[in-house]
């Protein structure tokens, strides 16, 4: 039985790219140092993975920043404030795109999704003149092959990609973002020739907007794409990954008569009725990579119940068509549980980071296989049932409490305008109110006093007492420019 990773963190188990990115933004090390860093954190990665024994390892999942950031990068759509003038992009371009320069602005960061991380919302406009400008996918590709690792290189797909832009400043708001889409397929078949003569055989598409409520031109976009792509990856296995949510009913079918697309993705974490959409139709002959284990939270997985749900799909799709996954990146997980050595070992037994949960992913499919490890299985049934009766997590008088709630507990005693009008009397403040969203810069000598704290070279009282300054600090600042609500600065 196969297993796969949708993604894996990319900052290292102790950080270290953020270090190496932070030195060279610093003009303390080179773009080489730097690079150097990257390709020994992808190195490990991807020999982790394989010792681990998962079979579908992604790459090009690393990034310096952002994977869409990465994406805009390849296709060349560098807005014309950063004066670029065409060829490879380099850490120059790429990083005054991710945080401006001293002459002009970083492109918007939001939300990717419902989750804490964010990417750069990609700027585009009818008069974008796509090429393709970085070669880092099939690089880092080439790169894993030399170390002895095939792997399945990822790309965010086309039509996610237009769909979690926004018009350039200057462009109609109404502009229809998917009308680029015969513009930029041409340089995704580019990169897919390259990934396929470099001896690619899969290849990952991260389509996750279809969990959204699309419309029917929206779903379109994704057939059009796909049957414009398909004569150029016929003789490679497609996988289109979904992940976040369940898909609408319309949304499924769009996605299982995609052309030259040989597996299906989902998240059956969230996408809890995603099961049953596959139970009432799933094409035959095709793959899933059930996404069983939880890329977003930092639980070890309940082995027993993702395998009852693996057998269950078994019967479904076949024993040679499943492949056990992660229901989304590992990205959104701490990366190696190893690293806690300040954790007392019942919480430590009741967790699972990036390099735990690879080791889970496996350990599943092995037991579908009729290999199951019993002393992993019973280790960890002995987490879940201490999970569920610990006194830590478990407070009876708080569950009579949960279950002691009525309807009309979740609604307010007053409605909106009498508490509005308590407000007011209260606080007094203008039509239009000041305030800050709340965390003033960390400055050097903040830096300082909690480096000096950690390190026990000053005493607590010391450090509250640095803190208590700096809060007056910003009080006395907002007051001295008159903002009406204020707030602490968020020192510690």
């Amino acid at each position: 039985m196969a297993s796969h990773i949708v993604g894996y963190p990319r900052m290292g188990p102790k950080r270290e790219l953020k270090f190496a990115l932070e030195s060279f933004w610093d003009k303390k090390s080179s773009a080489e140092d730097l690079q150097k860093v990257a390709a020994g954190l992808r190195s490990s990665i991807w020999k982790q993975m394989a010792d681990a024994g998962i079979k579908y390892i992604p790459s090009n999942t690393f990034s310096y920043y952002d994977q869409v950031l990465d994406t805009t990068a390849m296709l060349g759509a560098v807005p014309p404030r950063y004066g670029w003038n065409g060829g490879e992009i380099g850490f120059d371009t790429y990083f005054s795109m991710a945080r401006g320069n001293a002459s002009v602005p970083a492109m918007e960061m939001t939300k990717w999704f419902d989750t804490n991380y964010h990417f750069i919302v990609p700027e585009l406009g009818p008069d974008v003149r796509f090429s393709y400008a970085s070669h880092k996918a099939v690089d880092e590709y080439k790169e894993a092959k030399a170390l002895g690792v095939n792997t399945v290189p990822v790309l965010v797909g086309p039509v996610s990609y237009l769909l979690l832009s926004k018009p350039a400043k200057g462009v109609e708001k109404t502009f229809s973002l998917l009308s680029l889409l015969p513009k930029i397929l041409p340089i995704y078949k580019e990169v897919i020739s390259e990934l396929k003569a470099a001896g690619a055989s899969w290849i990952q598409f991260d389509e996750p907007t279809l969990v959204l409520d699309l419309d029917a031109h929206q779903l379109q976009a994704f057939t059009a794409a796909y049957a414009d792509l398909e004569s150029t990856l016929s003789g490679l296995n497609v996988l289109i990954e979904t992940y976040f949510a369940d898909l609408t009913s319309g949304a499924y079918k769009t996605l299982i008569e995609l052309k030259g697309v040989t597996a299906y993705g989902l998240d059956l974490v969230r996408g809890t009725k995603t099961i049953d959409l596959i139970k009432t139709n799933f094409p035959k002959g095709k793959f899933l990579f059930a996404g069983v284990v939880d890329g977003r939270n930092i639980w070890a997985n309940d082995l027993a119940s993702s395998l009852g749900t693996l057998q269950v799909l078994e019967a479904i799709v076949g024993k040679d068509n499943l492949v056990v996954s992660t229901s989304c990146s590992l990205l959104h997980t701490a990366v190696d549980l190893v690293n806690e050595t300040k954790l007392d070992d019942e919480i430590k037994s009741w967790l699972a980071f990036a390099a735990q949960k690879v080791v889970e992913v496996n350990a599943l499919a092995k037991a579908l296989a009729g290999q199951i490890d019993e002393a992993f299985f019973a280790s960890n049934a002995t987490a879940q049932a201490s999970r569920k009766s610990s006194p830590r997590v478990t407070n009876e008088a708080v569950q009579k409490a949960a279950a002691a709630l009525k309807g009309s507990d979740h609604r307010r005693a007053t409605n909106v305008s009498a508490r509005l009008d308590a407000q007011q009397k209260k606080l007094n403040l203008p039509i239009l109110p000041t305030t800050t969203i709340g965390s003033f810069p960390q400055t050097l000598e903040l830096r300082r006093v909690r480096r000096e704290f950690k390190a026990n070279k000053i005493s607590e009282d010391n450090y509250v007492k640095a803190i208590k300054e700096e809060i007056k600090k910003v009080v006395d600042l907002q007051e001295e420019l008159d903002i009406d609500v204020l707030v602490h600065g968020e020192p510690e």
